[in-house]
């Protein structure tokens, strides 16, 4: 990683598990579920946050998109809330000004692999390559590096994420609310769906590549608030540092 070393960064905690350009039409319609070892309690895996705040964590996987990010960015800016993105390293390197907006307005940025594919396929070697990729170019746009990993279709072995948590100190973030929003259900199917199962400590899974799902986050974002639950990041849920606070030890040479 660019002048970082990957294990060395300050304030980081240990996650606690606690119930357990690339083709966007393909990513539409691959099949997207939890691991079947998902609910085994280990530091590596985070599917949702035991909280005493009435607290939830929206994510938006697959982008950034040059047409409906700026939109989700305009809506989240417009209620003061924040998002989590879990970003894919060939469009970031594609889309920078979109990449740095998303930090500067205070979301949190993690890691979604290189070009999403499915890495319970993949060697070490290889899935440490995509995670790298990623970070560094995530690093370069925005001079911090993603703290956390979400597998793309959730692909992504226990033995994977306890490798990834020992070799890079990334946890796996999963999510505990589903919406199917990648089957393209419809804006207001989307919208029902969330707000029926999000509670405290929720991470809810969605896509700012579909138009639905980008149309269904007002009534979602207010419908959420209304029932008197806050956005915030996943770094925020975990009680870490907001991602745009944490401080890397620099290395030379």
């Amino acid at each position: 990683m660019t002048n970082l070393t990957r294990r060395a960064l300050l304030c980081s905690g240990t996650a606690a598990c606690l119930f357990g350009t690339p083709d966007i039409a393909q990513a539409a319609t691959q099949r997207i579920k939890l691991p079947a070892d998902a609910a085994t309690r280990d530091a590596a895996t985070v599917t949702a946050i035991r909280t005493k705040s009435p607290i939830v964590a929206m994510t938006f996987d697959d982008g950034p998109h040059p047409r409906l990010t700026p939109k989700l960015l305009d809506m989240l800016k417009q209620r003061d809330l924040r998002a989590t993105f879990y970003l894919i390293g060939n469009r970031v390197t594609t889309w920078p000004d979109i990449v740095r907006r998303i930090a500067d307005e205070g979301h949190e940025i993690g890691n979604h692999s290189w070009s999403h594919p499915n890495l319970a396929k993949h060697s070490n070697a290889s899935v440490l390559s995509q995670i790298d990729r990623t970070s560094d170019a995530i690093f370069k746009v925005t001079g911090r590096p993603p703290v956390t990993f979400r597998p793309p279709y959730g692909a992504f072995t226990k033995r994977q994420r306890l490798m990834l948590y020992k070799e890079r100190n990334l946890p796996t973030i999963l999510w505990s609310v589903d919406p199917q929003d990648w089957r393209r259900p419809g804006a207001s199917v989307v919208s029902k769906r969330i707000l029926k199962a999000s509670h405290p400590g929720a991470i809810i899974l969605s896509h700012d590549i579909q138009s639905g799902t980008v149309k269904a986050m007002p009534n979602t974002f207010d419908g959420l608030v209304a029932r008197g639950l806050m956005l915030g990041t996943v770094s925020q849920m975990m009680g870490w540092p907001l991602w745009q606070d944490r401080r890397f030890r620099k290395v030379t040479g």
